[in-house]
């Protein structure tokens, strides 16, 4: 009913505003809202950060902008007088569901929503105070959520009543400078549920577009009163937007909707609104909602390449592309557009080498198309790091890997077992290069100081190679190692430029060294007199092969004393010193090393979570989507044995499954792709059923005795999954 009326009783209103269109787009033109298109891909260096206004970590008022940016603020209108209160609307609605007249609700709803004055008037918490900070948006927010919450179930004429009351607004107020007013206005008629309903989305476009026209500062303001809004409510604003961009994309009724070309607007504007809504959930740490949230799967069905293609060639001028916008991306999109651009650049190599053959009169050889890596087991590290310093200029091609002495054909296999016993050997704590925090269960850079940092270099190249290659390492490095590897995501063209240096807090060294992070926590808690009883300078020190070093964290640090006035400072520079400094040159050459062989645009896409779920894949395990992808050699689905195997791995804890994964492929993460993608196969064993199974790890193979019954299969399958490491019994 609500959308057949709807229609009926709106269509006139796409006709009615085409007169405002061209002034609006003008506006949207002029202002830029919020300058997501990153202008000049081509330097780098010039590159701004995406919602630049909007992505400060710090709470500023508007005092603190740029001059620039502060627009002349205009007076507050009087408001109307509105006394009533939730309670009272909330009798008002049960009296009208008892004896079937609404009125009273119609008379509010058709009131409250015909102007942006009335909106304020009704849910300002206190309309004598101008609210015009960014702490407090001055909504009654209660109020807010109960009237909509109510309107759903009212009937159909007072629905239309506020769509009109909507449009109404919309056409009065879209001239001349924002007041703090029509900002709380705006902010509440988002939360509007109706505009979940596709025949309110001509309506809800022309709000979305407003909104994105907006100067920065307002839009610093909208970013702000956001963050207050609860999670369950934030989410369905998000879900609202990325479901209007999916019916704009693929309509299931297409006649619903005016033509694409006249309308090519709505999704630039929703995607700037969605783009304030993920510039708030960054504000607060923890998130609102995760980032996985602002993912929309329906953009998995287009082409992205022609996406990437136009923000990397129209990035500076007004032409839209989904990758302005990258949080809207998800991460099987993005690892898509990845290996594209990586077969690009590998076809682009290979044909150049190709090319400058030929027109040396030399015979083409098919080996020049490939990166091929040739090792000695014995020597592992060193001839890997050989063959790469050596063909450094030959990453970006297609990696083929051979051992010396044996006969192999890589068809993928060796290479995922060179990656796996190089990893092995290089993150061994034997070798020195990495530390393992036990506490973390995971690696971080070693300071140790030495006159050689390439083997640091070839550790990133591998990483770069695995990415590059589609093969998922089993990495242990905390997240602040990928915030690092992205700081920036492109290599200055200024080699004196630092790199791999990010901003650092005690919430990353907690994901390192959760112990230490616990004591400076309690130095910066302690209620005593702090210089008194640590008795602490500006200064720190390190063992190094039995020798005690000491660091002054800033010149003469030695003779600061740590106090109750600077121990914050203390700790930022401590944090800086572990995280940063300390590790400088080992980080840079890890960093050069990676973007050795990734160095791609696409890398501006990712967010540090990314990259690690591209480099070693998600922890998230689906043992029901890996039995539906499983293939079989000697078996069939049906067969007993496979039926206990099933039964018993279903059962399992999720410790016991991320074990089996880890002993039948490497790693016990999932690749971006999900289970389907590790194209894991159980072969039948003809050794007796008193042998344990035994794994393929190049492979992804299971090999599996046909045991007798189900306790026996539980019992050896436990004990092979829980002992083995690396390639024997442990």
């Amino acid at each position: 009913g609500l959308e057949r009326g709807a229609k009926n009783e709106f269509s006139t209103f796409s006709s009615f505003i085409t007169t405002i269109n061209q002034k609006k787009e003008d506006i949207v033109n002029r202002n830029s809202p919020t300058q997501l298109v990153i202008p000049n891909i081509r330097n780098v260096r010039d590159l701004p950060p995406i919602c630049l206004d909007v992505r400060q970590k710090q709470r500023i008022s508007i005092d603190t902008l740029p001059q620039e940016l502060k627009a002349p603020i205009p007076p507050e209108p009087s408001l109307p007088i509105r006394t009533k209160t939730v309670k009272d609307f909330q009798d008002d609605v049960e009296k009208a569901k008892s004896s079937g007249d609404w009125k009273a609700v119609h008379d509010f709803y058709s009131t409250t929503f015909d102007s942006f004055l009335e909106i304020n008037a009704a849910f300002k918490k206190d309309t004598s105070s101008p609210f015009n900070t960014i702490e407090d948006s001055g909504i009654n927010a209660k109020f807010v959520n109960v009237v909509y919450d109510a309107l759903l179930n009212t009937p159909q004429d007072v629905q239309k009543s506020v769509l009109k009351g909507v449009i109404n607004g919309l056409l009065q107020e879209w001239k001349g400078p924002r007041t703090k007013d029509d900002l709380r206005a705006y902010c509440i008629l988002l939360q509007n549920p109706q505009f979940s309903n596709t025949s309110t989305y001509v309506i809800y476009a022309h709000l979305l577009r407003q909104i994105a026209a907006l100067t920065e500062a307002d839009h610093h303001f909208l970013v702000h009163w956001s963050k207050k809004i609860s999670q369950r409510r934030f989410k369905q604003l998000v879900d609202r937007l990325l479901q209007f961009i999916s019916l704009r994309l693929f309509p299931a009724k297409p006649e619903e909707f005016p033509p694409m070309v006249k309308c090519t607007w709505w999704i630039p504007s929703a995607a700037k609104v969605l783009a304030l809504f993920n510039a708030a959930n960054t504000l607060i740490s923890p998130s609102i909602i995760s980032y996985t949230d602002f993912y929309n799967s329906t953009l998995d069905h287009i082409d992205l390449m022609e996406e990437y293609h136009n923000w990397q060639c129209y990035g500076n001028s007004h032409r839209f592309s989904f990758c302005q916008y990258p949080f809207i991306i998800s991460i099987a999109a993005k690892k898509v557009i990845i290996q594209r651009d990586s077969e690009q650049q590998m076809i682009s190599i290979a044909r150049q080498s190709l090319v400058d053959k030929v027109s040396r009169r030399q015979k083409p050889d098919m080996n020049m198309l490939f990166l091929n890596v040739k090792v000695r087991r014995t020597h592992l590290v060193s001839d890997s790091l050989d063959e790469l310093a050596r063909k450094r200029g030959d990453l970006k091609k297609k990696l083929k890997v051979t051992f010396v002495g044996e006969a192999g054909l890589d068809m993928g296999g060796l290479t995922k077992e060179w990656f796996l016993l190089l990893i092995r050997q290089i993150f061994h704590p034997d070798y020195g290069m990495f530390t393992y925090h036990k506490d973390s269960h995971c690696h971080w850079f070693s300071s140790f100081k030495c006159d050689n940092y390439s083997e640091f270099r070839l550790v990133g190249a591998l990483m770069g190679l695995a990415v590059y290659n589609s093969i998922t390492l089993d990495i242990r490095f905390p997240l602040c190692c990928y915030k690092k590897l992205l700081s920036p995501p492109i290599v200055p063209c200024n080699h004196n430029t630092l790199v791999g240096i990010c901003d650092v807090t005690l919430d990353d060294l907690i994901q390192i060294m959760p112990e230490l992070a616990h004591g400076l926590n309690e130095l910066l808690s302690y209620e005593g007199n702090v210089e008194e009883d640590f008795y602490s300078t500006f200064q720190v020190f390190q063992e190094e092969f039995g020798v005690i070093k000491s660091y002054n964290l800033k010149p003469n640090g030695d003779k600061i004393p740590v106090t109750n006035q600077n121990r914050k400072e203390y700790v930022q520079l401590y944090v800086d010193f572990l995280l940063n400094k300390s590790i400088y040159k080992q980080f840079a050459a890890f960093y050069y090393g990676f973007h050795s062989v990734c160095a791609s645009y696409a890398l501006l896409l990712l967010r540090p979570e990314e990259v690690e779920i591209l480099v070693c894949g998600s922890p998230e395990l689906d043992m029901s989507a890996l039995q539906r992808s499983t293939r079989y050699e000697g078996y069939q689905k049906t067969d007993l044995t496979i039926r206990y195997f099933w039964d018993v791995v279903l059962g399992f804890s999720l410790d016991l499954q991320k074990k089996l994964l880890h002993f039948a492929t490497g790693s016990d993460r999932v690749p971006v792709g999900g289970m389907a993608d590790l194209n894991f196969k159980i072969s039948k064993s003809e050794a007796s059923t008193n042998w344990l199974p035994v794994a393929h790890t190049c492979f992804n193979q299971l090999c599996l005795p046909p045991y007798k019954n189900k306790k026996e299969l539980k019992q050896k399958l436990i004990i092979g999954i829980s002992n083995a490491e690396g390639f024997g019994l442990e």
